[in-house]
């Protein structure tokens, strides 16, 4: 089985198109993910062809870029994108905030120095911060600290990873040419990066990392009305109140749509982010080898057929389950 590849726009990295998304083996948010298991799905995913693997100082307090880190140098050529977290620690970042709160530059190079260690390697290949403002441009000293980091070799590309569900908040950075990459939430609900970001993406050679393709597990079908999950677990607050219930009109109108049964929803899901030329790379979490070799066969090249992207764009759903349900 061979894994397709995509340009990450003009960074001139070739990626596959199924990436890794190492959220889940941070261990904290997500509850569950033991590190041997952790390291043998990051070790078949590389196996199996796969390139791409994305992380965050914020997955686990750095636990997930140290089990990344680790695989990354048993397997030279893996390309690795981590993350940098605000400084005042708000997510989604406020209209208000500023730049200085959230990554003054000084802060921007310990921490990318911080994650290097972490790490262990001499380089980040995908250096992006966490949270976003189309403010902060021009604000600051973060853009100076970014290019003291890619002279050094620390860095090799800069991005940034958008607010959720807010793609309109990154339209000014990608055509300003502050960015080499975005990273955005794109799924068959929220289609709202089609309105805009991804065709200035293209048109400005940016790069496009898509997260939460399967809406945070949603789009699975694995999540039905009576489902539970763990004390602590984040997603008790995602399919809070009676979202979970809400759901299942939503999978099933897509199937009777597509004329699939419930186990072709993530295939779908997945197939449906990759249909858009713009899309370089879908990060998915996948904590277990068994999850790393079912995804792994929808990276073949094959998007869905015109006609099922235009049946799937009546779909979208906009809401934010990201806020408490009432």
């Amino acid at each position: 089985m061979t894994i397709h590849h995509r340009p990450l726009g003009h960074t001139g990295l070739q990626v596959t198109e199924l990436g890794y998304g190492a959220w889940g083996i941070g261990a904290d948010m997500w509850k569950g993910a033991q590190d041997d298991e952790s390291l043998a799905a990051l070790r078949r995913y590389i196996e199996l062809g796969g390139n791409f693997i994305d992380t965050a100082m914020g997955y686990g307090s750095g636990h997930s870029e140290t089990l990344v880190g680790q695989v990354a140098r048993e397997f030279p050529g893996t390309i690795v994108a981590t993350k940098i977290s605000p400084k005042n620690m708000q997510w989604p970042a406020a209209p208000h905030t500023t730049a200085d709160e959230a990554y003054p530059g000084e802060y921007v190079i310990r921490m990318t120095e911080a994650s290097l260690q972490r790490l262990g390697t001499e380089s980040i290949d995908v250096q992006q911060l966490h949270v976003w403002n189309d403010s902060w441009l021009g604000q600051g000293d973060w853009q100076n600290a970014v290019n003291d980091l890619k002279r050094s070799g620390k860095i090799r590309h800069f991005g940034i990873s958008i607010n959720d569900h807010q793609p309109h908040n990154a339209i000014r950075a990608v055509e300003q040419g502050a960015v080499e990459t975005v990273q955005v939430i794109y799924n068959i609900f929220d289609q709202s990066p089609q309105d805009r970001l991804l065709d200035a993406c293209l048109a400005h050679g940016v790069g496009v990392i898509v997260r939460v393709a399967l809406d945070e597990g949603s789009l699975t079908g694995t999540i039905r009305a009576d489902s539970t999950f763990p004390e602590g677990d984040w997603r008790n607050n995602y399919f809070g109140g009676n979202r979970k219930a809400e759901l299942q009109d939503h999978l099933r109108a897509i199937e009777r749509d597509l004329g699939i049964e419930t186990p072709q929803l993530a295939e779908t899901a997945l197939r449906f982010v990759l249909s858009h030329r713009a899309v370089s790379t879908v990060i998915v979490g996948m904590r277990s080898v068994r999850n790393v070799e079912r995804n792994a066969v929808i990276a073949d090249g094959q998007g869905l057929s015109d006609e099922q992207v235009t049946r799937l764009h009546a779909h979208r759903w906009d809401r934010n389950w990201y806020t408490p349900a009432e």
